[in-house]
């Protein structure tokens, strides 16, 4: 049966340098699982998911920098880092008192819960990963062009488009991401904001567009997997999502002690394409 849709409740992180915003389902009492979203989402990914697990954990969901209504980073930081991030959860988990918890990521989100679970293993209890194990690699056969595209790039990233109304936003995103538009407005309705002289315009910080220098070679990747020590669940859509080819995939796969990986019909929002499937999975893999 299909459970009762659970509004959220809003919460604000002090971290060090800036704030974040996070959604929680939940009871407060209950084991935490940190849920961390993807490239341009925001907390709401999880809207359709995360009432699912809110019986058993209480989920918090935070804005990554950058993100929904969490703080940019300063004008000085440049741009946005894997480390960064990873610090900024680490930071988020010392904001809510939280010695350890489980992770669950989609994305961007799970690359950065993987390095989390590397960077820091006393504070991982447990890793669930939706399309996505570490960040994108290099495997210098464009390592030139994409550093010589990114420092031509402008700093403050692309202008930010408006919008005539939230409608238009929506159908915008649903064909940028290959989401129905009714699983992509719950993202939309949370990055938007009102412009000045009318209409609407995203919150995140244009800065996150800018495309990145420097990626890791994959052979540091891997070895970043291998210092995961948390038991780890992977779930990879199928058919796979271009730039998570299944070879990769399988080979970074291999380098975490302890991992199981499982494939879904679907695209690469799996979590809001059927969130029944995932939460299932979810919990036969506790």
């Amino acid at each position: 049966m299909t459970p009762r849709p659970a509004a959220p409740t809003e919460l604000r992180l002090a971290l060090p340098r800036l704030a974040l915003a996070a959604q929680c389902w939940g009871d407060a009492g209950a084991p935490p699982l940190l849920a961390l979203h993807g490239w341009l989402d925001n907390a709401a990914s999880f809207a359709r998911l995360a009432p699912r697990l809110a019986a058993r954990w209480r989920v918090i969901a935070p804005d990554l920098p950058g993100h929904g209504r969490s703080d940019h980073l300063p004008p000085a930081a440049g741009g946005y880092a894997f480390a960064d991030y990873v610090r900024a959860v680490l930071e988020a988990l010392d904001a809510l008192g939280l010695a350890r918890c489980a992770l669950l990521g989609h994305s961007m989100g799970a690359g950065i819960a993987s390095l989390v679970a590397a960077a820091a293993p006393g504070r991982v209890e447990r890793l669930w990963l939706i399309e996505g194990l570490g960040p994108l690699g290099d495997d210098g056969a464009h390592t030139l062009q994409r550093f010589r595209e990114a420092l031509a790039a402008p700093a403050d990233g692309k202008p930010l488009r408006r919008y005539a109304d939230v409608g238009q936003a929506v159908r915008a995103r649903s064909v940028a991401g290959g989401l129905r538009a009714e699983l992509a407005r719950p993202i939309v309705e949370r990055g938007l904001r009102e412009a000045e002289g009318g209409g609407w315009q995203w919150r995140s910080d244009p800065r996150l567009t800018r495309p990145s220098a420097v990626r890791l070679a994959e052979p540091q990747v891997r070895a970043l997997l291998a210092g995961i020590e948390a038991p780890a669940a992977l779930l990879l859509a199928r058919p796979a999502t271009p730039y998570l080819p299944e070879a990769m995939m399988r080979e970074r796969a291999a380098c975490v002690p302890r991992i199981a990986v499982a494939h879904l019909d679907g695209g690469h929002h799996l979590h809001l394409e059927h969130p029944a499937a995932v939460a299932r999975w979810i919990g036969a893999a506790a």
